[in-house]
């Protein structure tokens, strides 16, 4: 992966957790169902936009780590290790759905993107929230126990509908703005914009932090 690479995961992965942390937290506290919200219109845009101008497998998953690595800097919010463990499982969820996709185009016709971006956030978000769900308990030395997971699985399932339709939206739009390709700055103005601008995510983020704090 070279240095124009990991710069885009720097940057995307720095948005991502910074929107994780204050939009999706403002969502929650007006009751709104901010994890379908995030996955199907913000990781899985920002996932699908790298993949398809960088056309890099890998880059996505290091987003997810940076955007959970910067979701743990909140720490005035709910279960930080339950959050940033479904943020990188999502981001091995897309990798895997896309592994040998790299280009929209290869659909042509928009209602096949329109599914892709379905299939795409609905398992996205159902898988991160499984993972969570059997991580979380591990990671904090508390039993996990398979017969609560197995009881409320109906109820992940269909809870994964809100964020697969939210991902057609978000796939599309991705599809049409495709042609501003960040990637294609020369190198004088990308590496100071792109590490400019996720310094400023990061301040962002943890300056709301210590006000909502």
């Amino acid at each position: 992966m070279n240095r124009r690479e990991l710069a885009g995961i720097l940057l995307f992965g720095s948005l991502w957790g910074m929107l994780e942390c204050i939009l999706g937290d403002f969502l929650r506290d007006q009751n709104l169902p901010a994890g379908a919200i995030m996955t199907g219109l913000v990781a899985v845009a920002m996932m699908s936009y790298t993949r398809i101008i960088f056309r890099k497998r890998g880059m996505q998953l290091g987003m997810a780590m940076v955007a959970g690595l910067l979701r743990l800097t909140n720490p005035f919010t709910g279960c930080l290790i339950c959050s940033a463990i479904s943020i990188v499982s999502e981001g091995i969820i897309f990798e895997a759905i896309w592994y040998k996709l790299f280009d929209l185009r290869e659909f042509r016709r928009p209602a096949t993107i329109a599914s892709m971006g379905m299939i795409t956030s609905y398992l996205c978000y159902i898988g991160g929230f499984l993972v969570t769900q059997v991580l979380t308990p591990i990671v904090s030395s508390v039993a996990f126990n398979p017969n609560d997971l197995v009881a409320f699985l109906p109820q992940i399932l269909a809870r994964g509908l809100p964020a697969g339709i939210l991902g057609i939206f978000s796939i599309l739009a991705i599809d049409r703005v495709r042609s501003y390709d960040i990637s294609k700055l020369k190198s004088r103005f990308y590496y100071p914009v792109t590490i400019s601008l996720s310094a400023v995510c990061w301040i962002l983020t943890i300056a709301n932090s210590l006000l909502v704090g």
